[in-house]
């Protein structure tokens, strides 16, 4: 697969734009932070009733807003900056492959959580095409940037991937 002068340009602009550091960070599954799992209680053996095909549902991905450079934005449950892309009008993606993997998409299995200063009533979800759910806010499908560690906002107001990428204010505004 030969890749088109543009799309060359496109990932060394990525690679140089958002991070001093090379794209080390893995993708976290922000399901279900560390934070909402704590220690697992130990019952008699008398006070267990609960069958084991009665394991409780993964709950929806926890959206919390904290203080950046840029003001108030939202953040994932572990600290992970999240992001829209303005070239989304509607609450549908467009952001797939490449853009994709330079810009993950932040996922839900169950209903979104809204944490602290983040307004329930704006978030959602949206289908992708492979199936799973997209968080929305306001309307805007959100992502991370792959190459931002946790409590980084490195990659707001950056032209990449055909459209600015922003972060997100408790508003549904761009910070």
């Amino acid at each position: 697969m030969r890749m088109r002068p543009a799309a060359i340009v496109l990932t060394l602009g990525l690679l140089t734009a958002c991070a001093e550091q090379p794209a080390t960070s893995a993708v976290v599954d922000s399901t279900s932070p560390p934070s909402e799992t704590g220690p697992i209680a130990v019952l008699p053996s008398a006070e267990l009733s609960v069958s084991l095909s009665a394991r409780p549902t993964r709950r929806g991905t926890s959206v919390v807003a904290a203080a950046s450079d840029y003001g108030t934005i939202l953040f994932d449950a572990i600290g992970q900056a999240i992001y829209l892309f303005d070239v989304e009008g509607t609450s549908g993606p467009r952001c797939y492959g490449p853009c994709a993997r330079a810009w993950p998409p932040v996922l839900t299995k169950g209903r979104p959580r809204a944490g602290q200063q983040v307004r329930a009533s704006l978030l959602g979800s949206t289908p992708r095409r492979d199936g799973t759910s997209q968080v929305t806010y306001d309307g805007h499908p959100l992502y991370f940037s792959a190459h931002e560690d946790k409590h980084e906002v490195e990659c707001h107001d950056v032209f990449l991937n055909g459209g600015n990428w922003y972060a997100v204010r408790p508003d549904g505004r761009r910070a």
